[in-house]
């Protein structure tokens, strides 16, 4: 089932496509700005972002520009009240997959969706994440640590080592790491993200997971 997050300030817009994309089988969130967009997409845990750019905090084009920045492929369709040539440019070479202006009709959209969802399914499948020396084989679910062992992982670690694997240097704080690997019905004081650090942290070494100081982990850049 694909998930899909919708970055959408009017809770009245949001609700609607929220409501239409569930009845069409789809999983949703929602994020009312752009700094949580941002953050939810980062976590790996999407199949497509529907955004809009008008969103308090860090607009939709910045928020798409970051996204890129940092090499997530995840599909965008931007979903603005601008309609200018100008805007829908800049959306596109920003590197939005697809642009609608509102208002807009939910048939339309939901076909954009389908299309850039068939689109995505047909890339390349990546078999084995890579990062320096470790590697972590999403077949087998079996970790290769510098040394060369291969380590056989527990459910919830391997998740947590995709995650890291994906997004290698950048710093994943432990509310990102809960809503990834716990799902959202989470509690934000729980440690459970510290004791399964530590378990990776035994298993492939200390140094492949790095502690950044009241902002959460780090997988250092290859």
């Amino acid at each position: 089932m694909n998930r899909i997050l919708v970055a959408e300030d009017e809770e009245r817009i949001a609700a609607f496509v929220e409501k239409g994309l569930r009845a069409n089988g789809f999983t949703t969130a929602v994020a009312a700005d752009g700094d949580t967009a941002y953050d939810y997409a980062m976590t790996g845990g999407f199949d497509l972002v529907v955004l809009d750019i008008g969103l308090p905090g860090q607009d939709g084009f910045t928020v798409l520009r970051r996204l890129r920045e940092a090499r997530a492929s995840v599909p965008v369709i931007v979903l603005t009240a601008r309609d200018s040539v100008r805007d829908t440019v800049a959306g596109l070479e920003g590197g939005a997959d697809d642009y609608m202006t509102k208002p807009f009709r939910f048939e339309e959209l939901l076909a954009r969706v389908r299309l850039r969802l068939r689109t995505a399914a047909r890339a390349p499948e990546v078999t084995v994440l890579r990062s320096g020396e470790l590697s972590l084989d999403l077949r087998t679910r079996r970790a290769r640590s510098d040394d060369g062992r291969t380590v056989d992982l527990t459910a919830r670690e391997f998740v947590l080592l995709e995650l890291f694997l994906r997004h290698p240097g950048q710093v994943l704080a432990r509310e990102q790491i809960l809503s990834h690997v716990w799902g959202y019905d989470f509690d934000p004081g729980s440690n459970i993200v510290d004791v399964y650090v530590r378990a990776l942290r035994k298993k492939l070494g200390a140094h492949w997971v790095e502690t950044v100081r009241g902002m959460g982990y780090r997988l250092p850049s290859a």
